[in-house]
């Protein structure tokens, strides 16, 4: 997953304990190497294969749903979400410490666009060749949401699943309490905007803090922009809780997309959210409370 994960359960012994983490690690590491971009061989680079060809290529039921919820997530956010965004990594380079040519981005922009596709289960045909698709925006969140049912099918009803910050909770402590989950500083990496209490559910955050480039006085995130191939900008940072972890992170990524809009179209959306601005302003319908000292 790119990322520090952890699991932390409740279970009656130490051997139901391992018995649990090690079915929900073998799911996260099953997805990883189902769904990753840097594995070949594997079902994503299936789908390229066909892709970069312009052709057509069939999938598996599971595949299928998350091309579902692709698609569903891509006319939600009016073709910001767009798993075919991938491609502008050929010209974005966020160790590179520079911004590429506009002419490098102009030519990568055709190549990008759900809508240049047609997906009808189980077949996916690529109308433009050249394409790719990277699951990298909703891998992770699915996969904290399949290991919550795994603990769930196990009888586990106590415990947190941290993927890289995506978080699923699947019920509070065994005495009942929260689990109190810090929200990070986007400008300040060890310090937190205070706290949200989490009985159950799931919570994400998407920023301009993880990785980008600074540039003339000026940062650009690696949320980038699929119709102008350009990084966002407006929001520094977006929480959003909500039963499923894949919902919560797709959300706050549309947000971040959203830029300028982003604010108004969580308060619209009715989930529970948190934004900081470019500003460093902090706004939303989540009380934060204070990060113990």
């Amino acid at each position: 997953m790119g990322s520090d994960c952890r699991l932390t359960l409740y279970a009656d012994d130490e051997h139901e304990a391992d018995q649990v983490a090690g079915l929900v690690m073998a799911e996260v590491w099953r997805i990883e190497n189902k769904y990753s971009r840097y594995i070949g061989g594997n079902a994503l680079s299936d789908i390229n294969c066909a892709a970069l060809a312009g052709g057509k290529v069939d999938v598996d039921d599971e595949t299928a749903g998350l091309l579902n919820y692709a698609f569903a997530a891509f006319q939600l956010s009016e073709g910001l979400f767009d798993i075919s965004s991938g491609a502008l990594r050929r010209v974005w380079n966020f160790s590179s410490g520079k911004t590429p040519p506009q002419s490098s981005i102009e030519h990568i922009l055709p190549f990008i666009g759900l809508g240049k596709t047609a997906w009808t289960s189980p077949q996916l045909r690529f109308l433009h060749s050249g394409m790719e698709l990277d699951f990298g925006g909703i891998g992770k969140e699915y996969a904290a949401d399949r290991g919550a049912d795994i603990c769930r099918s196990m009888g586990i009803q106590s415990g947190l699943l941290d993927l890289g910050g995506d978080i699923r909770v699947l019920g509070p402590h065994r005495d009942g309490s929260p689990w109190e989950i810090g929200i990070r500083h986007p400008r300040k990496p060890d310090a937190s905007l205070g706290n949200i209490r989490l009985m159950s559910g799931a919570v994400a955050t998407s920023g301009d803090y993880e990785r980008y480039i600074e540039a003339a006085g000026k940062r650009y995130c690696h949320i980038l922009n699929p119709l102008t191939g350009w990084p966002v900008n407006g929001l520094s940072s977006v929480t959003v809780v909500a039963e499923q972890c894949l919902l919560a992170g797709t959300l706050s990524t549309i947000a971040m997309l959203k830029e300028d809009r982003g604010k108004r179209w969580l308060e619209d959306s009715g989930m529970r959210h948190c934004w900081v601005d470019g500003e460093l302003r902090v706004g939303g319908n989540i009380q934060l409370l204070p990060a113990p000292e």
